[in-house]
């Protein structure tokens, strides 16, 4: 079935078998290929309701625009496969476009942006079977931790056995780990490198096992930081993208440090790419596979 963007709906209406379908007969490929370097595209801030880049509120609200750079994202050399939800995924099927690519669902949406449960992060999204039934490759969950917030423990303990529910299906896990706090009313990650090195030693130890677990981190604020951070665990580590601002080489050049630490295996990069603050999303996106 050979379709394009404006047929989803329609076919999803009319044929919604169409998504199995197309999750049962799509070739996949190993999670590291011959690069041995991983470079994925992320797109699953819609479902937490986080549409916004730069000054842009709802830039990632149209999904016909959204899913035409994740096209063309995922068609240049070096994109090795896309990050999301369930809905953006089976798009993405739909359109035949995830053929011999990495494709990581989200698993937990629960605490969405700015809401008063948002570190209360219940997994609402892929489960262990959802992936599995769908022939996907890996899973990534959030993990946000304020100390000052209880609802902090109902996502640490949901993680946990997410952990444990993929490593039985032997699914890789990407675990993005933040100490967090309200800052006027709103979350804010920490970016020191004390932080993060905690968060690094939280998370690894979540689970029964940590055989299949990866950890998606952030650069700290101070680059030069990331090295002894990073002794913290022997865990892979893919680098968090984020929203670069205005300042798009320095975000590069920060990236291209850390890709030369010992345990980071590649990046998993969204908004900066897909919605760049300069250029075109081909020229992001080359140019981000060229640090790698």
């Amino acid at each position: 079935m050979n379709i394009g963007i404006p047929d989803l709906p329609t076919v999803r209406a009319r044929h919604p078998e169409a998504v199995a379908e197309a999750a049962a007969r799509r070739a996949r490929r190993p999670l590291i290929g011959d690069s041995g370097r991983l470079m994925i595209v992320a797109a699953d801030h819609p479902a937490r309701g986080a549409l916004g880049v730069g000054d842009r509120r709802l830039a990632m609200a149209n999904r016909a625009d959204l899913l035409e750079r994740l096209c063309t994202a995922l068609s240049r050399p070096g994109v090795d496969g896309v990050l999301a939800t369930a809905d953006i995924l089976e798009d993405l099927l739909l359109l035949g476009v995830l053929e011999n690519k990495v494709v990581m669902g989200s698993m937990n949406r629960g605490g969405l942006a700015g809401a008063a449960f948002e570190m209360d992060d219940r997994f609402t999204g892929h489960r262990a079977e959802d992936l599995a039934r769908l022939r996907f490759d890996a899973g990534k969950l959030l993990v946000r931790i304020d100390y000052d917030d209880p609802g902090s423990l109902t996502t640490l303990e949901s993680t946990a056995r997410a952990i444990d529910a993929m490593a039985a299906l032997r699914l890789p896990l990407f675990v993005e780990p933040f100490l967090s706090r309200r800052v006027d009313g709103r979350v804010r990650n920490d970016l020191s490198a004390e932080a993060v090195t905690k968060s690094i030693a939280i998370a690894s130890g979540l689970g029964g096992t940590s055989a299949y677990t990866w950890l998606k981190l952030p650069v700290t604020d101070d680059p030069d930081d990331m090295a002894e951070v990073l002794e913290t665990s022997t865990l892979p580590v893919v680098l968090l993208g984020g929203e670069v601002g205005d300042d798009q080489e320095g975000a590069y050049e920060r990236w291209r440090k850390a890709l030369r630490l010992p345990t980071v295996q590649g990046m998993v990069v969204g908004r900066s790419l897909l919605y760049p603050a300069q250029g075109s999303v081909e020229q992001a996106v080359d140019t981000a596979v060229g640090l790698l």
